[in-house]
């Protein structure tokens, strides 16, 4: 079986930067087994895959190691290669079913502007290992589909070297680090040993709930961040009621068929 593969560059408008997903269209779905050998041996973040219905995308993800619910950076390259790679509908508007619901991404200039749903954290109690784990000491800890900690300044956020395996001991989904920008309004990385991701380079989905805390935080709704791994990305903001808007850019790597 070929099965035609397409890796995009999300968040960015260079290539090697941003975070790369593979995008696979499919005719029908394959077995979750093969779905997931296939992420594993891409070994990126995210492999997407996605199956036409009408008007409408069916679309899935997956780590190296598991399936998820919400991935932003994935479905922004999924709507790339649909829109103006593939072409395969005559609008600037794309409608994906996922386990998160109704996603939608549209064109915005030259940027790929994604609908999904607000995440705002709550006060959670600090697991005791936490520090030890990330290697400095958050200003503040909250809790939306993982830890959230918040940080004084850039500057501490740039310097955590955290001990993933003393991460993937604590009972949570994933990491999000965070705080004010020296150049933007807010900086954040990513950890998420524990689904096959050490740091995630650019994470669309985290900014579900970066985006509420820092427009309460700084009394806007129109934000810009970075996300400021080694590889970087960049995306522009906006807190929407019971959703948010997180637009980036995204630069086509890679063209070829998998054999399986």
């Amino acid at each position: 079986m070929k099965i035609p593969l397409y890796q995009v560059d999300a968040f960015t408008d260079r290539c090697f930067h941003g975070n790369p997903a593979a995008i696979c269209p499919l005719e029908e779905w394959l077995p979750d087994a093969v779905l997931q050998a296939i992420a594993a041996e891409n070994n990126l973040s995210e492999t997407a895959y996605y199956v036409r219905d009408g008007q409408q995308f069916h679309l899935r993800w997956f780590t190296p190691a598991v399936e998820v619910d919400l991935c932003g950076h994935a479905t922004l390259a999924s709507a790339m290669v649909i829109l103006d790679v593939r072409k395969e509908v005559a609008t600037s508007r794309v409608e994906f079913a996922t386990r998160s619901g109704t996603l939608v991404v549209e064109r915005d200039g030259d940027r790929y502007a994604l609908d999904f749903p607000a995440l705002p954290p709550a006060p959670c109690s600090v697991p005791p290992q936490l520090t030890d784990a990330l290697g400095s000491e958050p200003t503040e800890v909250l809790a939306s589909r993982g830890c959230f900690c918040v940080y004084r300044n850039e500057a501490d956020v740039r310097a955590i070297e955290p001990d993933m395996a003393k991460l993937m001991a604590i009972d949570s989904f994933a990491f999000a680090v965070t705080a004010p920008g020296s150049d933007c309004d807010f900086v954040s990385r990513f950890f998420a040993p524990a689904q096959g991701i050490p740091e995630d380079p650019v994470t669309g989905s985290a900014h579900c709930t970066l985006i509420p805390y820092w427009s309460r935080r700084l009394g806007k709704n129109s934000l810009f961040a970075r996300q400021i791994s080694t590889r970087g990305g960049e995306l522009w903001c906006e807190l929407r009621g019971d959703r948010v808007r997180i637009a980036g850019h995204g630069v086509l790597y890679l063209e070829g068929t998998i054999e399986v």
